[in-house]
């Protein structure tokens, strides 16, 4: 088994688990976030206690479960783990073409672009989610956030957030829209008839997670100044 998980072939299928598993989180997390939409007000415009915004509940809900919590650190495991896993098949892809200028020039001609940027729009969505901890789970998890969804709707009022947030996910929607397909190659699901409907899913996947967090973003940043 250590033989299989340090070969190149042990770490794609790792690499494929892994993204199974964000993938997951992700549409987990969407559906959260969409709860954003029911606002906090009832019919008639009345503001409702913060108790009885769904978001807070639901909020409320991951932040006080027993089995969400462990799993937050099998996330963070997950994705670290994940990223590691793509620097180092990265690396040794290149290395394995011979020299770095001839590998870029046979990579970029050989393979799509969301394939051959991969390495790119994964660091960029690293550098991105460190800001969403900042701005996210570190208030609500270690700070004195009393209204969930104030904090998360006042952020969209900034045109350069709103801007960040929405480019950040169309670089997601790049990622997943390899990744899904990838990943189920990686642990050996290559068929004539299943494989292009997993192409069909991943490509219907990727749209829905890169559309609906960024509908959210574009949404409270209009709301919050009064563009609708």
């Amino acid at each position: 088994m250590t033989r299989f998980y340090s070969s190149s072939i042990g770490r794609k299928f790792m690499m494929a688990l892994t993204g199974f598993f964000l993938m997951i989180f992700l549409l987990v997390h969407l559906g959260l976030n969409l709860t954003l939409f029911a606002g906090n007000t009832d019919s008639e415009g009345t503001l409702l206690p913060k108790e009885e915004v769904i978001f807070n509940q639901a909020s409320h809900f991951m932040a006080t479960n027993p089995l969400i919590q462990i799993m937050q650190f099998v996330l963070a495991f997950g994705f670290i783990y994940h990223i590691i896993l793509g620097i180092v098949l990265t690396r040794k892809n290149l290395k394995a073409r011979g020299k770095e200028r001839y590998a870029i020039n046979q990579f970029s001609a050989n393979t799509p672009f969301n394939s051959r940027t991969m390495i790119y729009t994964g660091l960029l969505i690293l550098v991105f989610l460190v800001l969403h901890l900042y701005n996210y789970f570190y208030p609500i998890k270690f700070g004195s956030v009393e209204d969930d969804y104030l904090l998360v709707t006042e952020l969209f009022k900034s045109p350069i957030y709103t801007l960040i947030y929405v480019v950040a996910f169309i670089f997601l929607g790049l990622h997943l829209s390899h990744g899904f397909a990838s990943s189920f190659q990686s642990v050996g699901v290559n068929h004539r008839i299943y494989t292009p409907v997993i192409k069909i899913v991943g490509k219907a996947y990727f749209i829905f997670i890169a559309i609906g967090f960024a509908s959210i973003a574009i949404y409270f940043y209009l709301k919050g100044n009064s563009l609708i």
